[in-house]
């Protein structure tokens, strides 16, 4: 397997926090693969092709050190296909070290050659998550400390006018 990381999620919408998380690994590793994973039990509220158009958009910066993928089935599995051995997860909060460790466990049980690494993001974005971002989004309030300005006006399209 090669070096570098791969960064899981369905970021619907990727948030600052994503992209701090996404540039942390590209420094601790060399390089970071950002893979938007489909969900079927998920309704997403932008397409995974919005998603992975932003996130390119948002980790340009970070040139070669990134790159955008999608991918179906278990995150373990897409490791592998890119021959990855490390699997990055953010952890924002004591309730997400929880389900992140039981996720790892059984990454680890799937796949052994694969390690997960959880990181945290900067403290101003420890209480930010894409479901808040979504809940705020809906009640028209200002999200330009959460997420990136191209991420914002996809999310303006997404919602319809609402009278205030």
């Amino acid at each position: 397997m090669t070096t570098g990381a791969c960064f899981c999620g369905t970021f619907d919408p990727p948030t600052l926090g994503h992209l701090d998380i996404a540039r942390r690994a590209a420094l601790l590793f060399g390089h970071v693969t950002v893979a938007i994973g489909r969900n079927a039990a998920k309704h997403p509220m932008l397409s995974v092709e919005t998603r992975e158009l932003l996130l390119r958009e948002a980790l340009a910066p970070l040139g070669n050190q990134a790159d955008v993928a999608v991918f179906d089935g278990l995150a373990t599995s897409f490791c592998r296909t890119l021959k990855c051995r490390v699997l990055v997860r953010g952890v924002r909060s004591g309730s997400d070290l929880e389900d992140e460790a039981d996720m790892a466990f059984t990454n680890r049980e799937l796949a052994p050659d694969v390690e997960t690494v959880l990181l945290l993001p900067a403290a101003s974005y420890a209480h930010v998550s894409s479901r808040l971002i979504r809940e705020i989004a809906h009640a028209g309030g200002d999200l330009s400390r959460y997420i990136p300005a191209g991420v914002a006006a996809a999310l303006q399209a997404r919602l319809p006018r609402s009278s205030k």
